[in-house]
């Protein structure tokens, strides 16, 4: 299957790299140069917890004019930038060619739609974890599965075919009949956790060890889950409290996507995590204070990047 990746950070390298390595022609398609160049002189270096190697079969440009259209394009790029990107790839965009978004937060698909239409999107979400370490050089630092589903509930050929050449590169996909209970379920982890370790600079782990920080925590979940109830969302776990304290423990030395990007002063992907519970939950006219709050708090800091690096 010919696939092209957009946004080859560590997620994007890492699908892309495993799907190339299994002999599908596959270009990754980013807007850093260097790491463009790595892959395509030195080829790309996965490390791994059984040792390293080198997948040499896999392309990369940061021109997506110089690519044909592709029967599958997986989207990988942060949510703040899901149209521009779109936008920059419609070339690629042929008569056949079905998107996968495995983005972070709710609010992907409808963006990709408004740029290619309808009908084009499969969304998914991912358990695998991945570090950029540097050009052409990432860590594949967890395995896990890989969840497919059509919008609307059919179980499609395209849906199947895509799953197949999935799990012949060994990224262990199923085939899922709700695949929005899983986004939902994905995205209140993370309306736990990310915002408030931007904010605190604090490791998942340490969430939980602070009593106040966990208060908080707990409040963001319940308030996310009013608001997925209220979309007749059923989530994947019985307790999402309890489910996302769990999440931390087992991930205690990560640091959050969104600390990294705080730490890195670039723009976080609150607006799609929780951000989009407040605007959910004022259509619902269900109140969520403590996700506005950790909204608003994390934009202050992204606005003020620069303000308080003189302060330094």
């Amino acid at each position: 299957m010919k696939v092209a990746v957009l946004g080859a950070g560590a997620m994007g390298s890492l699908f892309g790299g495993l799907l190339a390595e299994a002999g599908n022609p596959v270009t990754l398609i980013d807007i850093w140069k260097e790491h463009v160049d790595t892959i395509n002189t030195k080829g790309l270096k996965i490390e791994e917890t059984k040792g390293v190697k080198i997948v040499k079969d896999v392309k990369a440009t940061t021109d997506p004019s110089q690519v044909d259209p592709v029967e599958l394009l997986i989207v990988f790029v942060k949510s703040t930038v899901t149209e521009v990107a779109l936008e920059s790839v419609k070339s690629i965009v042929g008569d056949n060619t079905t998107i996968i978004t495995l983005q972070n937060g709710l609010g992907n698909i409808e963006k990709i739609e408004k740029v290619v239409g309808k009908g084009r999107v499969i969304p998914g979400v991912t358990s695998h974890g991945s570090t950029l370490l540097g050009p052409g050089h990432i860590r594949h630092a967890g395995q896990g599965d890989t969840y497919l589903g059509e919008i609307d509930g059919r179980i499609t050929k395209r849906l199947n075919r895509i799953a197949e050449v999935f799990n012949r590169a060994g990224i262990k996909c199923r085939v899922e009949t709700d695949i929005l209970s899983l986004i939902w379920s994905k995205l209140i982890i993370n309306v736990g956790i990310n915002a408030l370790t931007a904010i605190t600079g604090l490791k998942n782990g340490d969430i939980v060890k602070y009593p106040e920080a966990e208060e908080i925590l707990e409040q963001a979940v319940e308030e996310a889950v009013r608001v997925a109830q209220s979309r007749g969302i059923k989530l994947q776990y019985d307790d999402p409290v309890a489910h996302t304290k769990e999440v931390c423990r087992l991930t205690a030395q990560n640091r959050s996507s969104m600390l990294q990007d705080v730490l890195n002063r670039r723009k976080t992907e609150i607006e799609m995590i929780n951000g989009i519970v407040v605007r959910e939950g004022e259509k619902a006219a269900i109140p969520t204070p403590v996700n506005r709050v950790l909204t608003n708090l994390v934009v202050t800091m992204q606005k003020t990047y620069d303000l308080r690096q003189k302060a330094e």
